[in-house]
């Protein structure tokens, strides 16, 4: 059975690459993997000429040509019609979506300021797709890895503080958590997280959260926390005092 044989199947860049349709887990041979992820990376489309050369960057053009048809053969003798080739091209098939698209979308809903009630929670791709593709260190691969990874950043972080408007304080805290293991120097995060605890009345949580990211700025960085941060755990300490 080929994908287009059911009606929207996904292609999941995301663990895998593997693609779901119609119930079946069918997974990406290991030689068509890279040109399946390269393709589904670069808005669906690429030239054959730049996928051949970056994909297979060591061989001369006529190898990397013949490494990629290879690569697209690999796929048709797995039943997985999902790419669609010519002389010049090579495209991912319109009716395929892919997970990565329909996280984007969902960043870009929440960043915006058009989320829908079941956009504020905390999605299970998000962990993965913030470490895309992991022990994959091509460098188109470590590109796209940024490029994903600071929207979905923003996005994590802007979730986690509609969560706390919502006083949904916990899972507040769990998204927040999943942005500072990602990025633990990055202060916004760490602002999402200690926010999230002093929310949920719990000024010690806040409080070695503080202390915790103090302690890895000073020996990574040798700086210290900004001054709105500071003030922020200041007015927690202080909060304390008169309780």
């Amino acid at each position: 059975m080929t994908v287009t044989e059911v009606d929207a199947p996904t292609l999941h860049v995301l663990g895998g690459p593997h693609v779901e349709a119609g119930g079946r887990c069918v997974p990406v041979p290991e030689g068509s993997k890279r040109l399946v992820a390269f393709v589904a990376l670069n808005d669906r489309r690429v030239e054959r000429c730049r996928a051949a050369s970056v994909l297979w960057p060591n061989a001369d053009r006529h190898r990397a040509a013949g490494n990629l048809r290879s690569a697209i053969w690999r796929l048709r003798g797995a039943g997985l019609d999902i790419l669609a080739a010519d002389n010049s091209w090579i495209r991912l098939r319109p009716e395929l979506r892919t997970d990565l698209e329909g996280l984007a979308q969902w960043a870009s809903r929440v960043m915006s300021g058009n989320a829908e009630p079941a956009d504020i929670a905390l999605r299970p791709a998000l962990a993965p797709a913030l470490d895309m593709l992991p022990g994959w260190y091509d460098d188109w691969v470590l590109l796209e890895r940024e490029r994903l990874r600071q929207p979905l950043l923003q996005a994590v972080e802007t979730l986690a503080h509609l969560l706390v408007r919502e006083r949904r304080c916990g899972e507040a805290i769990d998204a927040a958590l999943v942005a500072v293991s990602v990025e633990p120097l990055r202060e916004s995060a760490q602002r999402a997280l200690i926010v999230a605890h002093l929310a949920e009345g719990n000024r010690c949580e806040a409080l070695r959260s503080y202390g915790t990211y103090e302690e890895i700025l000073e020996r990574e960085l040798g700086i210290c926390p900004s001054i709105e941060l500071r003030r922020l755990v200041t007015d927690a300490r202080t909060d304390a005092e008169f309780v």
